[in-house]
């Protein structure tokens, strides 16, 4: 890594970090459009112009972010990250560390179960359709820490991750 990299993260990573995020977002609010349209296909129905829309975007943004994470786990592997802040207790470096990565594998296996269920078997949708609430309690935890860093321990921590490292 850097010496520009050892305070905070480079553009590319925040701009992956918050497009990634926004993608998500759009899947959970969002995601039932898919299951509606592939409800309808199997009763027969002709499903909504809306849902019909929504689950091409779902579709193709799942795979967007398939490709996004990928990106970045190169970036992350090449560059590495910043430091975390001297006075993190060392419980709070692996449970942030256990959460970023859970995040990476959510970020991979949703599209990857995503795909499986539309090509392979709809029996991967059950399991494709539990990521949502893992993936909601994952981003819970992720801001309720970052607000935590930013309000209580003031370290900067969130600061890394809204200004690129100079």
């Amino acid at each position: 890594m850097n010496e520009q990299q050892a305070t905070g993260y480079s553009t590319l990573q925040i701009s992956l970090h918050w497009l990634i995020a926004a993608l998500v977002a759009f899947q959970l609010i969002f995601g039932e459009g898919m299951t509606n349209v592939r409800d309808a296909a199997e009763e027969g129905a002709t499903p909504s112009s809306v849902d019909f829309a929504v689950s091409i975007g779902h579709y193709w943004f799942g795979i967007a972010i398939l490709l996004l994470v990928l990106v970045r786990l190169g970036v992350r592997l090449a560059h590495g990250v910043p430091p975390r802040p001297v006075a993190t207790p060392t419980w709070m470096d692996w449970a942030a560390k256990l959460v970023h990565w859970a995040f990476y594998l959510m970020l991979f296996a949703m599209p990857v179960l995503g795909l499986l269920t539309v090509y392979v078997s709809d029996s991967f949708g059950d399991i494709h359709k539990l990521g949502k609430p893992v993936f909601i309690v994952l981003i819970a935890i992720h801001v309720l820490a970052a607000l935590f860093h930013q309000f209580i321990k003031r370290d900067g921590t969130l600061r890394r991750m809204l200004v690129p490292a100079r």
